[in-house]
């Protein structure tokens, strides 16, 4: 969902009562939005300091807000991912404190004065503000990560317990009595075979290479496509041997028996099995905790950057009006009905044309680069919830 944070000098108010209040029923009015869509963001009085600084701080701000907005997405890309599409429970983990949509959350927003000191200069909240959100951002980055990997691992063994016996994990499948063992000279190979060529593999094994054991070769295993056969061959031609049967578009199945590895792969796939599930609700924890934390930063970082924004374009005192509106569905419309109504606050970049209506001052383009062609006459930012 699209949010709209509009500032406002007081003076720009709609005649009538409270500013405020005139201000919130003209944009429910003009913007044709219900009036639950429409609420006050709450600014404190920062710490101002010098023109130079408020400069500063304005191109700093810029460059970090458009960071929390991708924060702020991937966060919540990585809760839709790890709860696969279910809806209900992805909309419980987006709530922040688990009570407020991110929406909601800007709508009723209080600047939080016990963690985020008011006497603090402005560099040191945003520093501070910036610093956690990012933080959390590694920390839940690393963790899907872990995740995904751990995911991965699962389809891999998965896969290996399920496909045909030309890839699939033997450990359930060969037995002891099926190798040569504790042999110097002998060696035990295991071919996996199509079905159709089981008597092409039969007749002519013995003499792939010289030292086949002769009628050494059985049936350890079949399914649908393949046969699985062992064949007891002399060690040094094992190598040559596993060639020509790759030659013959055969497949060595490569297996050094033993019954602590065969142990240890029947308890691969519990462990994978564990191992995805563990990192799973640490990822979900993890996202949950840093998508709300990013969302509460990313609202106090907003508050910091309309008050420098509105004490630049309005100057001292700071008696501003806010709201905090869920975007109309025609954004752009509703921007250049503000822009109709308070245009006039851009000056000398916003003229009148022959029917009266504001526009921007199309000399400006000449300026490329120095100029923010996106320049609205007030402060006016969308953010994607």
């Amino acid at each position: 969902m699209s949010l709209l944070l509009l500032c406002l000098p007081s003076s720009a108010a709609p005649a009538g009562g409270d500013p405020q209040t005139q201000l919130e029923k003209w944009l429910v009015e003009k913007l044709n939005v219900p009036e639950s869509s429409v609420h006050p963001f709450n600014l404190p009085n920062f710490k101002i300091g010098t023109l130079d600084s408020l400069i500063q701080h304005s191109e700093e701000l810029a460059k970090i807000d458009g960071q929390f907005q991708s924060i702020a997405t991937k966060a919540g890309e990585i809760l839709a991912a790890v709860y696969e599409g279910n809806s209900s429970q992805l909309s419980q983990a987006r709530k922040v404190d688990g009570s407020k949509t991110p929406e909601e959350y800007f709508e009723s927003f209080s600047w939080n004065t016990s963690k985020y000191r008011l006497d603090k200069s402005i560099s040191d909240l945003v520093e501070l503000v910036s610093r956690e959100a990012f933080a959390l951002d590694s920390d839940v980055r690393n963790s899907y990560n872990e995740y995904q990997a751990a995911k991965s691992n699962l389809s891999a063994v998965d896969r290996r317990q399920t496909g045909n016996l030309s890839v699939r994990s033997l450990h359930d499948v060969v037995r002891g009595e099926h190798f040569v063992q504790n042999s110097e000279y002998l060696r035990t190979v295991l071919i996996a075979v199509p079905t159709p060529q089981k008597k092409e593999y039969l007749s002519t094994y013995e003499t792939l290479v010289p030292m086949v054991v002769p009628r050494s070769a059985s049936v350890v295993a079949e399914d649908q496509e393949y046969t699985l056969f062992n064949t007891t061959v002399f060690a040094k031609y094992v190598s040559e041997f596993v060639s020509k049967a790759r030659e013959h578009k055969w497949t060595p199945r490569e297996f050094n028996y033993s019954p602590e590895l065969v142990a240890d792969m029947r308890k691969e796939q519990q462990v994978a099995v564990q191992n995805e599930r563990r990192l799973w609700a640490e990822v979900v924890r993890l996202a949950r905790t840093a998508h709300g934390d990013i969302i509460k930063a990313w609202a106090h970082l907003k508050a910091i950057r309309v008050f420098v924004e509105s004490v630049l374009r309005y100057g001292l005192p700071p008696n501003f009006l806010t709201a905090v509106i869920r975007a109309p569905k025609n954004v752009s419309k509703a921007e250049d009905i503000l822009i109709e109504k308070f245009g006039y606050l851009g000056g000398s970049a916003f003229s009148k044309d022959k029917r009266g209506k504001l526009k921007g001052d199309s000399d400006l383009s000449e300026y490329g680069a120095l100029v923010d062609l996106d320049y609205k006459p007030f402060v006016l930012y969308q953010l994607e919830l």
